[in-house]
């Protein structure tokens, strides 16, 4: 089965990287490129000014992303092709207002970087504005085709259902089954004689205490017992995950809901799970004990609250992130450890599970776009493959070598330590690389070695592979990252999802802030139905089961 051939990719990977992207708007334009190269990133002829192709480029990129103009792989992939860019840099979180002008008013720039920047649905929306590369694949692509080549997969996703490829899919193989971690400040924990809690009520009781009993023995009540991400994060990084202690094996880097089990398509706004956890997490509001801006906080602060104020006092005492360094920063990391999945009740007997996430971080579609009105498309292609290479997708990745990564004489590769000290190695990835946002093929027989916070994950991840290691691949999995939809469904999808986000955004907001989730509880289920829901996963279930042969 495809859900098993992915499992076992997962086992040759040992580490992850870091997921974060938040912030403010940092555009830029910049242009890079003054030599050429061949197509596999080895140096070639220095091709003049004068001959080179100028390309527009528009890249989506953390808030954290240094100008890419200052990003010295990024000048040497453009010199690699013989090409000119001319930048905008555009970051995540303003990204979707500039999508919606930009292809509203039909001009869009020669191509379009960025993990998911894109979608299906956009090229459903918008035919005839996105160029289908397939037909470039063959002459001018060699590393995209021996990606197709050695991963199958990659060819289907990047498909579409007429067989055209209007988006260069990515693999960066590292990341583990699931993103989202819960983890709590076990020094608190140890310095308040408390035990790590196993049920909800066992966490509620923590965190109280965690609010009471000054645990970072500061002398202020300034502890934020329970936070997480806002809802501009896509549903990562938030309670939501929770619902993993009810059986639910979800995705949440979409907030749509959508998942399987039994491989039947559901979605867990509908389910009784969904509004027990509003009710458990009302409680913990009404006591204080959640962040009273949880819900307006953007990204950048939801980080900067969770690393303190820059000393050995944590403020936050429990949330939900990648990776312990990243989330609370060098100096207060060691202070977090893993929490395993809870049970709702002491007397609860049914099933726990989690997120599963790793096809989706590991397979992302449509990470290069090229528009039909690109006036050479042959050149567009070589600089869209040079990505591919294997020197360059590394350092996509991590950043440019010499400062981020070392090139080892054997042919394997080194992540370096960050020169600034103050920095952790997540944030410097993030600074000096597109980073997970970026193309690339991390093909899995190349030799990295990475840096010891990646390496240290697998410590936070053990606590959950009990329950992970138990998820049934090929019944409880939905495979978002491999399936196609026609135009049509694709648009009645997300027609339909701009609707269904309306009311749950909605309620799952109100319900934690003001409760009334029982009440309430029948009118939700009537919106959904009239938001048109049940078609939603009527259509998804038809493509699950086209996929899984059935």
């Amino acid at each position: 089965m495809r859900m098993k051939r992915i499992m076992s990719l997962l086992m040759a990977a040992v580490v992850t990287v870091s997921l974060s992207a938040c912030g403010a708007d940092q555009p830029g334009n910049v242009s890079s490129g003054s030599s050429s190269a061949t197509a596999d990133g080895a140096s070639g002829e220095t091709v003049s000014d004068a001959d080179k192709v100028r390309l527009t480029a528009l890249v989506v990129t953390s808030s954290l992303t240094e100008d890419v103009n200052t990003h010295q792989y990024l000048t040497d992939i453009a010199e690699q092709a013989g090409v000119e860019i001319i930048w905008e840099q555009v970051v995540d979180s303003s990204w979707a207002d500039r999508k919606s002008t930009m292809l509203a008013g039909g001009e869009i720039p020669d191509l379009i970087v960025g993990m998911g920047a894109v979608g299906d649905a956009d090229f459903a929306a918008y035919p005839g504005m996105f160029e289908d590369m397939a037909p470039l694949i063959d002459e001018h692509a060699p590393n995209i085709k021996k990606m197709f080549e050695e991963k199958e997969e990659m060819l289907q996703m990047a498909t579409s259902l007429d067989g055209h490829i209007y988006g260069i899919p990515k693999y960066q193989r590292f990341w583990p089954l699931t993103a989202d971690h819960q983890m709590i400040n076990k020094q608190w924990l140890d310095t308040l004689g408390l035990e790590m809690p196993t049920t909800f009520d066992e966490l509620y009781d923590v965190l109280v205490a965690f609010k009471e009993q000054d645990p970072n023995g500061n002398g202020i009540a300034d502890e934020i017992p329970m936070d997480w991400a806002p809802s501009s994060n896509n549903g990562s990084f938030t309670a939501l995950a929770m619902l993993g202690s009810y059986g639910i094996t979800a995705n949440y880097l979409s907030g749509d809901g959508y998942y399987v089990k039994d491989g039947q398509v559901k979605n867990f706004y509908m389910e009784d799970a969904f509004r027990d956890l509003c009710n458990f997490l009302n409680k913990c509001w009404n006591a204080g004990l959640i962040n009273k801006e949880v819900f307006t906080q953007d990204y950048s602060k939801f980080q900067a609250l969770s690393r303190g104020s820059g000393d050995d006092k944590a403020i936050v005492g429990f949330t939900f992130g990648f990776d312990a360094l990243d989330r609370f920063g060098a100096i207060l990391a060691d202070q977090y450890v893993g929490c395993a999945p809870l049970k709702p009740s002491a007397d609860y007997t049914g099933e726990i599970s989690w997120d599963y996430e790793y096809a989706d971080v590991n397979y992302v579609q449509n990470s290069f776009m090229m528009s039909s009105q690109c006036a050479d498309k042959e050149a567009a292609m070589r600089y869209i493959d040079a990505y591919y290479a294997p020197e360059n997708s590394i350092q996509v990745l991590f950043g440019s070598f010499g400062k981020c990564v070392q090139k080892n004489d054997d042919g394997s590769f080194t992540v370096l330590p960050p020169e600034d000290e103050t920095i952790d190695p997540g944030t410097w990835k993030w600074m000096n690389a597109l980073a997970d946002r970026g193309p690339m093929y991390i093909s899995d027989d190349m030799n990295v070695t990475l840096p010891s916070d990646l390496q240290a994950v697998t410590e936070l991840d053990a606590v959950f592979l009990p329950v992970t290691s138990k998820i049934d691949l090929d019944n409880d999995v939905y495979p978002r990252a491999f399936m196609k939809f026609s135009q049509e469904d694709n648009n009645e999808i997300s027609l339909i999802n701009t609707d269904v986000t309306s009311v749950t955004a909605t309620n799952f907001s109100k319900w934690v802030t003001e409760g009334g989730a029982d009440a309430e509880w029948n009118s939700h289920l009537d919106a959904l139905q009239n938001a048109s829901m049940p078609q939603a996963i009527e259509i998804i279930q038809k493509q699950y089961d086209s996929y899984k042969g059935k």
